[in-house]
């Protein structure tokens, strides 16, 4: 029997396309080749497809390396109709090339363009499965400020807080001064699509706040002010159910911070000091328990398909979500993976979780 043919998908136009690219390496390295025959289709940041080199090194992530898709000249050709599995690559010399029937797509795109209902459309519309996400939740989850209201309407508390838009902001902080009245600071200042904390300001004083907002802004239209919520950093991975079956959750795990501010972009991906990634996270049995129920009733409130990991603060009164992310960091030392090792899966075991779900799809 021929093996199921996956392409792995990976780059993009996103701010954060290094990341997805470290990612591909993770996953290119780990992936049963006993199992699946892989096709590394990378996207430039300009939006080219093209074909990669099945090379894992090439992509590693370290301080002084950050990995790219860079235009080689080829061509990925996605099939032509609905129903029509045929992958073609146009060579650097114009030659056209058969790379013979996908079976599924393997999108492992963070932020726009990739995280946020686009592309998932695109292959809808192709009648291609793919794993993770859907169109619905991954826009919902990949605007913050939506993505809040869709919990709130569940039931779901979540970190208070403001949007503001462009065209309601002046250039200054005073409108967003007015709007959080008495709030207490410390505040978070985030854009609304964006991930892997690119844009996102701690502000302590409210002189602090024009640059944060600047910074947001300069990556989205909208940028949401929340107040910094008093609670542990603890995050759950969820896998959806095949077949039927239910969603589940894995154990959580926890960021601690030693002396850095926030988890920030170095923290999470250039081994910057003042952070700690623990997994399992050291809680009770009722703490678990509710960090888990909690991760799939958001889940569900989003309409989540695939996967989805999970962002708490743990606070006095209980876990009260900060994000859903449809496609969370996925290199082995990423909090999903980790979440999902401490419950007992291995790293390639949950690749081939998220294709065979998406396989069983259809």
């Amino acid at each position: 029997m021929d093996k199921p043919v996956v392409a792995v998908l990976f780059g993009g136009r996103s701010s954060e396309h290094s990341i997805s690219s470290a990612t591909a390496a993770g996953v290119l390295e780990a992936i049963d080749r006993d199992r699946y025959r892989v096709i590394p289709v990378g996207v430039t940041r300009t939006g080219a497809f093209v074909l990669e080199a099945d090379d894992p090194a090439k992509f590693r992530l370290d301080p002084q390396h950050m990995p790219e898709v860079v235009d080689n000249g080829t061509r990925v050709l996605w099939p032509e109709a609905a129903g029509d599995r045929r992958m073609r690559v146009r060579t650097a010399e114009g030659v056209l090339e058969d790379l013979g029937a996908v079976d599924v797509v393997l999108p492992i795109l963070h932020g726009s363009h990739g995280e946020d209902g686009t592309i998932q459309g695109f292959f809808d519309t192709l009648e291609l499965p793919y794993a993770g996400g859907g169109v619905l939740d991954s826009a919902l989850c990949m605007d913050k400020h939506f993505m809040k209201v869709a919990l709130q309407a569940a039931g779901v508390p979540v970190s208070p807080g403001i949007t503001i838009r462009r065209p309601d902001w002046d250039g200054t902080a005073a409108s967003v001064l007015a709007a959080m009245g008495d709030t207490p600071l410390p505040w978070f200042v985030k854009p609304s699509r964006a991930g892997s904390s690119v844009g996102v300001s701690k502000v302590h004083t409210v002189d602090e706040l024009d640059d944060a907002l600047r910074i947001a802004f300069a990556e989205d239209d909208k940028v949401l002010v929340e107040r910094g919520v008093v609670g542990r950093e603890v995050e759950v991975g969820v896998l959806e159910g095949r077949s039927g079956a239910p969603a589940r959750a894995s154990l959580p795990g926890e960021i601690v911070l030693t002396t850095r501010e926030f988890y920030d972009f170095e923290g999470k991906y250039l081994g910057g000091d003042g952070v700690e990634v623990v997994c399992p996270a050291v809680l009770t049995d009722a703490e678990t328990e509710a960090v888990q129920q909690m991760a799939l009733r958001a889940f569900a409130a989003v309409d989540g398909r695939g996967l989805a990991r999970v962002d708490f603060f743990l606070t006095e009164d209980g876990p009260v979500v900060n994000e859903l992310n449809t496609m969370p960091g996925f290199t082995p030392i990423s909090m999903f993976p980790k979440c999902w090792i401490a419950s007992g899966m291995t790293y390639p075991a949950l690749i081939s979780e998220l294709i065979e779900t998406a396989l069983a799809r259809g």
